[in-house]
């Protein structure tokens, strides 16, 4: 029997807390202290994992009527019908402020919340970032059914207008993700986003610095030794050219991942730019200086900490260190560590490309089209580890280094 404003008027509080059912989901939930809460049940695949139980407050009664709960519940089921979790677009409304559930803000934290967990951290709060800095002041607020294709154009020429021709590129890029998701969640029609590839001038492609002459590469090993900065920041440089890892994977090293008994570093796929899991064979050098830093760093989370334990290193911080050692940006960057590790392994000490692209993390494909997992050719990439931390020894020494005569097997 449906539920009426007399039995929800009348209601009384128990020892326990109670439930008056409704229709569809709806109930009024009864506290001990006699409060009144309307709640909707409703079941939700949010992680293709199957259909879980979840509950969306929808008000306290007699505040919000019967007749407003049912209003409510409905919104919310129409939600559901278009493959949209309510209670994702109640975070995301809390987040915004906003109580229309289809503005450009809303749908784009409700995106934002839903593909968050498949991100690295610092990418995640990069794209909040660019969101909240360049596109909500302008359009949060509108319907995203009624953004026009120049009004859209607009707003991202004044970013393009302060120079930063890169970022406009990006933030296209964002909005076409935000709109087809709006599209496949039924609150939108048309990808303007896509509209507008070729509006902006194309970017042009900047290559990060990077030192791959050996005998600069040996001051540069010199000076890292001589750095009188932190001894985080430091060990995070020592440790930079013999592991040649992405910025953002180093900084973010955490001690369970390490393998000291197999000399391994896993990674785990969400934080790595491909999406697949990782292994960087350690070097006696490598672990050296983890060895170094564990007495400081090893009772918290990140080997490689920031100024509490459980926050990784500043993104800054390695490039603040190669300024402050006299390093320009165009003579060297953090990332440049990979180009200068690619150059020499290949170059002088004619190591096979593929096991070079393996350690790199890139993608690489075999004579069958497959693609190498992270174990693939480990014994082979563990030897070029070791052979290339001794060669950078060597050259810090001054030593003069003959490329091999024959690749490695």
């Amino acid at each position: 029997m449906l539920l009426n404003e007399m039995k929800a008027r009348n209601a009384k509080p128990k020892e326990k807390p109670y439930k008056i059912s409704d229709s569809e989901g709806l109930y009024l939930h009864i506290t001990e202290t006699g409060s009144k809460l309307w709640r909707f049940k409703y079941r939700f695949d949010d992680d293709g994992r199957g259909k879980k139980e979840k509950l969306l407050a929808l008000g306290k009664y007699p505040e919000i009527s019967l007749h407003d709960a049912r209003q409510r519940r409905d919104d919310a089921r129409k939600l559901l019908a278009n493959n949209v979790d309510p209670g994702a677009v109640r975070k995301a409304q809390k987040q915004a402020k906003i109580e229309d559930t289809e503005t450009f803000e809303v749908i784009s934290r409700e995106w934002h919340n839903k593909f968050k967990p498949t991100w690295a951290e610092g990418h995640a709060l990069k794209i909040m970032r660019r969101l909240e800095l360049d596109l909500f002041p302008w359009i949060g607020a509108r319907p995203i059914k009624d953004i026009t294709a120049p009004e859209l154009l607009a707003v991202l020429r004044r970013t393009e207008s302060r120079g930063a021709l890169d970022a406009a590129h990006r933030l296209r890029g964002v909005c076409n993700m935000i709109f087809r998701y709006a599209i496949a969640t039924g609150r939108a029609q048309h990808n303007l986003a896509q509209d507008l590839i070729g509006s902006l001038p194309p970017a042009h492609k900047r290559h990060l610095a990077a030192i791959t002459e050996p005998k600069e590469v040996a001051n540069l090993l010199r000076a890292i030794d001589d750095y009188h900065g932190s001894f985080i920041v430091r060990c995070a440089l020592r440790l930079s050219p013999l592991v040649f890892v992405r910025p953002g994977e180093l900084r973010h090293m955490q001690w369970d991942e390490l393998d000291f008994e197999k000399a391994e570093w896993h990674i785990p796929a969400h934080k790595m730019k491909l999406r697949q899991p990782h292994i960087v064979p350690l070097s006696t050098q490598s672990l050296e200086i983890l060895n170094e830093i564990k007495p400081l760093t090893g009772g918290g989370v990140y080997v490689f900490h920031g100024r509490t334990s459980n926050r990784p290193m500043s993104n800054n911080a390695i490039l603040a260190a190669l300024r402050n050692m006299g390093y320009t940006a165009e003579q060297m960057t953090p990332h440049g560590f990979r180009a200068m590790a690619r150059t020499i392994l290949d170059e002088v000490l004619q190591v096979r490309v593929d096991l070079i692209e393996a350690q790199l993390a890139h993608r690489v494909i075999d004579v069958l089209g497959r693609a190498y997992n992270r174990t693939t050719h480990l014994n082979e990439r563990r030897k070029m580890m070791q052979t290339w931390a001794d060669y950078l020894d060597q050259l810090k020494v001054g030593a003069k280094i003959l490329p091999f005569r024959k690749t490695m097997e």
